[in-house]
């Protein structure tokens, strides 16, 4: 039989884990998440430096709090069409590869609970397309199904390389 402290214990940690927590977004008309444990900090859309020699989709670089973070507009990264930003695009930081990139999305929904049960992995496409290589999965949440993104997956190690080498030149 447990004590009322151990069961405090359990539930605390219980509570304290982020495993199954997603931060979910919107760009168009679709919902997307990614893993609680890779976000830093939801910030509003602020003044963008443009940086010269970098892919389109990355915008340049923000100063946040004296730290120089690399900014991608995730509709440009799909290949989506870009949009003006309004007071509702936000910049979620995010950890990849212990650099911290700044994810520009339409707006932000809420934190999520998606337990893995309800997890499908994404559908398999053609291989030469790498349509599905920033998929981690589809939650499936009542009638709707969010795309699960895989931060770690959005740039690929060149990119984030060319980005950090013009990061440093700032």
């Amino acid at each position: 039989m447990q004590t009322a402290e151990e069961s405090l214990v359990e539930n605390f940690e219980e509570e304290d884990s982020q495993e199954g927590q997603f931060l979910t977004f919107n760009i168009a008309m679709q919902e997307y998440g990614i893993d609680i444990r890779h976000v830093t900090e939801i910030i509003g859309i602020q003044k963008i430096t443009e940086l010269p020699e970098l892919p389109e989709f990355v915008k340049g670089v923000i100063n946040l709090r004296g730290k120089v973070i690399p900014v991608v507009d995730v509709r440009l990264r799909f290949g989506m069409d870009e949009r003006d930003y309004d007071e509702r695009t936000c910049i979620v930081v995010v950890n990849i590869n212990q650099t911290s990139v700044g994810l520009v999305v339409d707006t932000v929904s809420e934190v999520m609970n998606i337990p893995e049960e309800s997890i499908e992995p994404p559908p398999k496409v053609n291989k030469k397309i790498n349509g599905n290589r920033f998929v981690q999965g589809l939650g499936k949440v009542e009638e709707d199904v969010k795309i699960l993104l895989d931060t770690q997956k959005l740039l690929f190690e060149e990119e984030l390389e060319q980005i950090i080498n013009a990061q440093t030149k700032v």
